[in-house]
């Protein structure tokens, strides 16, 4: 069940999505609380769930990865061991930045960085032995439009 949010915590989370590296009295000043309110706020989110985790956004090229490649995944094997073997194969793999199940053709959708083809090749190679049995490599040339904050809206 979805957490039910209020207009200032809808404010919060306004806030940190465009920059999560405001300090806590910085918020309290835009959403017109006290420093502790706003930080009782904040915890009572991340305990939620609401807030998962607060990260830094790097740029994959500037930080050595040029390779960046969306790669689509069907399993040989459809049952609950080899969905677990593969999914902690990707799990353990640096180089895949995110994945999802899907549902349609394709099993997983990930997307890798590798420093160079002989890297995103080996990472290609493991996901087969992992229990891909179809992978399809399509690279990405620049991005268009990058991970965006939530439309957030507070509950009536």
């Amino acid at each position: 069940m979805a957490a039910r949010l209020d207009e200032i915590d809808v404010q919060l989370l306004n806030e940190l999505q465009q920059d999560a590296d405001r300090s806590n009295l910085e918020l309290a000043r835009l959403v017109g609380l006290s420093p502790a309110a706003t930080l009782n706020r904040i915890r009572r989110l991340k305990k939620s769930g609401v807030i998962r985790h607060v990260t830094a956004k790097l740029d994959p090229a500037e930080a050595g990865f040029p390779l960046q490649v969306y790669v689509s995944a069907r399993l040989g094997r459809h049952d609950p061991r080899a969905d677990l073997a593969f999914q902690k194969a990707v799990l353990a793999m640096p180089q895949v930045i995110a994945a999802d199940w899907v549902a349609g053709e394709i099993d997983v959708m990930m997307l890798i960085v590798a420093r160079d083809v002989a890297e995103l090749q080996h990472v290609l190679t493991q996901l087969s032995f992992k229990g891909a049995q179809r992978l399809t490599t399509l690279l990405r040339l620049q991005e268009i439009k990058g991970t965006s904050p939530l439309p957030l809206t507070a509950e009536a």
